[in-house]
């Protein structure tokens, strides 16, 4: 049994009988609503944007004048609220302006073919490409950030490309000069920094291009792709040409002429690969006491890709620089070439296996690993402080690079207190009276579809406001996904 507080028409034995306030209903008699039939596809309420209208159902702006304007809460942080229109309202607008289906069927195909001759000859037509996004709207970025290579990751690259280029340089001369195996390894050696840093320099400018329609989450992780190429690029060239140089001097053994130049550039390579490689180990223990990690767990876990890079390189130069003078001097000391192409094997070896390292934590990284299981916690136990959530679950934070992360989570939000916060934004007393004015089901039907509708752009609201302070507060939390469960 049931107490009704108003009036309301019930259907009782096949006809209809009203009943008084304050009645007890018996099980046999309640109220019903007419069942409505929405079908597989129902778009009578869908909102659509100017933007669609017009691609769409290939209207102007002028045409969408006239139609009813609905104000709506943004899905976007830069803007309070936004325009739409009803899809129904827009269809019988496009209905009018083309006549039929099949006509406007036609100018859609006509400007797809339009538009596919356009990016066809988008590099000749330079003017037709500012009328396009001049019709299509702004599409430029919300904020540009210009690539500089004075600081930071790009510094260091920048600096490395330099020391390795004329390191290159010399170690060639005096191989042509001594014919040493080891000096070839050397100077093959510095050309793979080089190319490989020139590579990673072109991954630095390329991870801060803006989002677009087909990379919507922006081209971070290019400096990944630009160092796995790298460490592919150091093991083909510089670890495979050292290891054939090395055997072909095991095999075929040439006398080596005078060593002294060569002990001179190796000098100058140690000294100017070690300024490199401490301005590399200057930058990460930089980064890394600002992510609050161990210099260890930063290059372990490769969060700078490009100065990983670097400075795996420069150590590896510097030490294959001791190996290959080393060797070399044992040579010198014995007159036995052996030493020599032992050498070249040796840097062989170590550039193989500083390949082999970056390779398979640049892999890991593009595979899209989850962040540190206690930055996880920290941001869970956020969202279940705030007393509109209930529980959190399927937890998924993702390092996108660039100290970016990507967060989901399915939130059960408390239905209690969203409605809460919807009532402490109305006037009660109104809503009171607006009770009591209902009589009739249908009456009542159109109070809970009102207030039923603002109850859901709260609990949006309630999303959009967990989404700006979970990145207020962790700001390298650059996409929040809160799923509603």
């Amino acid at each position: 049994k049931a107490v009704v507080r108003s009036d309301i028409c019930c259907l009782a034995r096949g006809r209809v009988v009203r009943i008084s306030s304050r009645v007890l209903i018996s099980w046999g008699v309640r109220a019903v609503l007419k069942k409505r039939e929405y079908g597989a596809k129902y778009t009578q309420n869908n909102f659509i944007t100017a933007v669609r209208a017009m691609n769409e159902f290939c209207l102007k702006l002028s045409d969408l004048e006239q139609l009813r304007k609905i104000c709506r809460r943004s899905p976007h942080d830069d803007t309070e609220a936004f325009t739409v229109f009803l899809r129904s309202d827009v269809e019988a607008k496009a209905l009018a302006v083309w006549g039929s289906q099949e006509a406007l069927a036609r100018e859609r195909n006509l400007r797809k073919e339009v538009e596919r001759e356009y990016q066809e000859n988008i590099f000749r037509n330079q003017k037709l490409l500012k009328e396009y996004k001049d019709f299509w709207g702004n599409t430029e970025p919300r904020s540009r950030k210009r690539v500089t290579f004075l600081q930071g990751p790009g510094k260091v690259v920048m600096v490395a490309i330099c020391i390795n280029g004329l390191n290159f340089f010399f170690k060639l001369l005096a191989w042509v000069y001594t014919g040493s195996a080891s000096m070839f390894s050397e100077a093959i050696h510095s050309l793979a920094d080089t190319c490989n840093q020139a590579l990673l320099a072109l991954g630095i400018s390329q991870s801060v291009r803006n989002p677009d329609a087909i990379h919507p989450y922006g081209f971070s992780n290019m400096r990944y792709i630009a160092s796995l190429i790298s460490g592919v690029g150091i093991f083909m060239m510089g670890a495979g040409l050292s290891w054939y140089h090395g055997i072909m001097g095991l095999l075929h053994p040439q006398p080596i002429e005078s060593l002294l130049w060569a002990y001179c550039i190796l000098a100058g390579s140690l000294v100017s690969e070690g300024a490199t490689l401490l301005v590399a180990i200057n930058e990460i223990k930089k980064s890394s006491r600002k992510q609050g990690l161990s210099f260890y767990e930063y290059v372990m876990q490769s969060r700078d890709p490009s100065t990983n890079v670097v400075l795996l390189e420069d150590a590896a130069a510097v030490v294959g620089v001791v190996l290959a003078a080393g060797c070399m001097g044992l040579t010198s000391l014995t007159g036995n070439p052996y030493y020599d192409s032992l050498g070249s094997l040796g840097v062989g070896t170590l550039l193989g296996t500083v390949s082999a390292f970056l390779i398979y934590t640049n892999t890991e990284a593009l595979l899209g690993r989850s962040i540190q299981a206690e930055h996880v916690q920290k941001l869970t136990e956020f969202l279940e402080n705030d007393p509109a959530v209930r529980a959190i679950h399927d937890v998924k934070a993702t390092d996108m690079g660039l100290s970016k992360v990507r967060f989901k989570a399915e939130v059960d939000f408390d239905g209690r207190v969203v409605t809460c916060s919807y009532l402490e934004k109305q006037d009660i007393e109104q809503i009171l009276n607006d009770i009591q004015q209902v009589k009739t089901p249908e009456e009542l039907e159109n109070f809970m579809l009102k207030h039923g509708e603002n109850i859901i752009d709260t609990l949006g609201a309630e999303v959009d406001r967990l989404e700006k302070e979970l990145k207020q507060r962790n700001p390298e939390v650059r996409h929040v996904d809160l799923e509603i469960l």
